[in-house]
């Protein structure tokens, strides 16, 4: 079976304000004086950012496990200075981000000046192992049309510098901003995905290939696809959702490429216009539908989802639960709409802050 990891970007926030704060480095010494400093969490761009990863696992429920885990340790470093993590893709409260100290930080901001300075998203990174790079090109190939799906699934930044952006998943937005972000052209060989790679780096506008910011890539230090698309998630039991059809599209794509059957030949221009849409509406409205193009409600697209990966979800035993996860989010929605939820109750992006601090730990 193949193996999952994940890894989150958390906010950091003032415990009493909800107002994110620069304190990512003395979290990280909190770790290491916990004897956790070998470990799972790692700086992000900005201060007031802390990343963890998962060690891989084929197992849903351990993988959930180490989540809810690694949250409730960020929680309690973070609480020893005052401060709270919170898993949401941008801060609702007004922020003025500081960018950090190490040298590559420095270099992103004078490249990409206020690109780089306004780039406090967090995101949920989904790694599968691969058995080949030719097999993790062929699978890059054919999941490009369902990316924008998981998208919406994920969506969970409604909210910018204090204003309501009328997108579910404003994150994507912002990150698009980088260069090489966004939807690519199929590949067809693990060749000419590194040709096209070099290119790009030998442009001498990307520092190195961790800024190959594709919705899905390679990954330069691991074995694996990893999916990039998605924002962080309020709840941990949406992360593992997303873990599980990740999964389930890397293994149902790898059996298309061994079966000779071809990616669809949607052009980029159509997977952003899908992408797009997703981050607007999430799971409140239309998405595009991968094997159309068409406009369908949210509903039936994430039931398509299931559908296409079924098979490969059967074999692994995690379909019932899917099932029930998607069917649960489709009735209570994303993050997106929790926080817009709370917002309307309370009437404070302070009060929803606080209430999803309380949600990430679960």
């Amino acid at each position: 079976m193949r193996s999952v990891g994940v890894e989150e970007e958390l906010l950091l926030v003032d415990a009493e304000s909800g107002e994110p704060q620069a304190l990512s480095t003395a979290v990280l010494a909190m770790a290491e004086r916990h004897g956790e400093g070998d470990s799972a969490f790692e700086s992000e761009l900005h201060r007031q950012q802390l990343e963890f990863a998962t060690r891989p696992q084929t197992d849903m429920d351990e993988l959930a496990e180490e989540i809810i885990r690694l949250r409730a340790e960020a929680a309690g470093h973070a609480a020893d200075l005052g401060a709270a993590v919170v898993a949401l893709a941008t801060s609702p409260l007004p922020v003025d981000p500081s960018i950090g100290t190490g040298e590559r930080y420095q270099w992103l901001e004078r490249q990409f000046g206020l690109t780089a300075q306004e780039q406090l998203t967090c995101g949920c990174h989904v790694h599968v192992s691969v058995d080949s790079d030719e097999e993790g090109v062929a699978v890059l190939d054919r999941v490009r049309p369902w990316l924008s799906v998981l998208l919406a699934l994920s969506a969970n930044s409604p909210f910018w510098q204090g204003q309501d952006s009328t997108y579910s998943s404003y994150r994507s937005r912002v990150w698009g901003r980088w260069p090489s972000a966004g939807p690519v052209d199929v590949f067809g060989t693990a060749g000419h995905y590194h040709e096209q790679v070099q290119a790009l780096l030998d442009t001498g506008v990307l520092r190195d290939e961790g800024m190959i910011y594709f919705d899905a890539r390679l990954s330069h230090r691991y074995p694996t696809v990893e999916i990039r698309v998605a924002d962080v998630c309020l709840d941990a039991s949406v992360t593992v959702l997303l873990a599980t059809l990740v999964r389930g599209l890397v293994e149902t794509a790898a059996r298309e490429w061994r079966t000779g059957r071809p990616p669809a030949g949607f052009g980029t221009a159509l997977l952003r216009m899908a992408a797009w849409q997703a981050s607007r509406s999430g799971l409140e409205d239309r998405l595009l539908h991968p094997l159309t193009m068409r406009p369908e409600p949210a509903g039936a697209v994430a039931r398509a989802l299931l559908a296409h990966v079924r098979e490969a979800l059967e074999e692994s035993g995690d379909l019932r639960a899917a099932e029930n996860a998607v069917t649960s989010l489709l009735t209570e929605g994303n993050g997106a709409r929790a926080q817009r939820d709370l917002m309307r109750r309370t009437g404070s992006l302070r009060a929803t802050v606080a209430e999803c601090v309380r949600r990430t730990r679960g």
